[in-house]
């Protein structure tokens, strides 16, 4: 046999078995339990710390529906807190699975011991060797005032003065650390504008997570057997392009089942692809430009 024709039977082999070993990954991926498809690292991306007097219904609000529609998975109190747990053990394991504690500052934040053990709990998150980060917002105060516990964050320590002293010097002390933090200040954004200043905070937040592994609910019921016909078909692929259309009615979970699909190709089977993108809601976006979304 010519070498050329040797060589060119050897390369297909190559090819061959190179593709039935991205089968078997792919197959094995999708028969591994569903624990091991879970986010590698915290159970959110975002743990949301505010008042919620001061900020629930208005700030607060806005910026948890900002986080949530760029895809960030974020854990707020009165939306993720099932019925009949206790709730100070819960927040505190929130606390603990969340990559980034966002703690909204405001006028009312420091009158609230809840909102002080939280902060409490949240900086010795940040001193553990979990790669925490804790992000503070300064929303209607100065970075000063949590600093040294002037203005409204005075008048707070002077009741908690008469009430619970013991506690007044670790409330204090993590209020300096984190008021010492570099975080977000509403007052330095121009005009004052909160919906650049979201903007600008969910710009920060992608950077500071990997925004491309997509949350997925956990004990879903019903993808694998659909996800798996989609490895399937990839996994006979050469390395040519490959288009997969998923059509049905609205809200049967279409967008899941892509989600999972790309959490494992790009992520889990480990290809190490040089790039990949996730384009949620082209429709409804503002721009028809695909690579500006992109």
């Amino acid at each position: 046999m010519p070498k050329e024709k040797r060589k060119q039977s050897k390369d297909e082999e190559n090819d061959s078995s190179s593709r039935k070993r991205r089968k078997a990954d792919l197959m094995t991926a999708m028969t591994e339990p569903d624990s091991s498809r879970s986010r590698p690292q915290g159970a959110y991306d975002v743990f949301l710390s505010f008042r919620g007097e001061d900020t629930r219904k208005t700030f607060t609000d806005h910026l948890y529906t900002a986080l949530v529609q760029a895809g960030i998975h974020t854990f707020r109190d009165d939306d993720e807190l099932p019925r009949g747990k206790e709730i100070s053990d819960h927040l505190l394991e929130a606390i603990r699975e969340s990559k980034i504690s966002t703690v909204v500052f405001s006028k009312g934040y420091a009158s609230s011991r809840w909102c002080l053990n939280e902060l409490v709990e949240i900086l010795k998150c940040r001193k553990r060797k979990t790669g925490q980060i804790a992000l503070p917002i300064f929303y209607d105060i100065d970075p000063s005032d949590v600093r040294k516990q002037t203005g409204s964050f005075a008048e707070a320590f002077v009741k908690h003065e008469e009430r619970s002293k013991e506690k007044v010097k670790e409330w204090r002390e993590t209020l300096e650390e984190a008021g010492n933090l570099s975080g977000w200040n509403l007052k330095d954004m121009a005009n004052g504008h909160e919906a650049k200043f979201i903007q600008e905070i969910i710009k920060d937040v992608l950077t500071k997570l990997d925004p491309k592994y997509l949350h997925v609910p956990k004990h879903l019921v019903g993808i694998d057997p659909l996800a798996h016909n989609i490895f399937h078909f990839l996994s006979t692929a050469t390395d040519d392009v490959r288009i997969v259309g998923i059509h049905g009615m609205p809200g049967i979970g279409k967008t899941t089942i892509a989600k999972v699909v790309f959490n494992q190709l790009c992520y889990d089977c480990g290809y190490g692809f040089e790039g990949s993108s996730f384009l949620l809601n082209v429709k409804e976006s503002e721009s028809k430009d695909m690579v500006l979304l992109q």
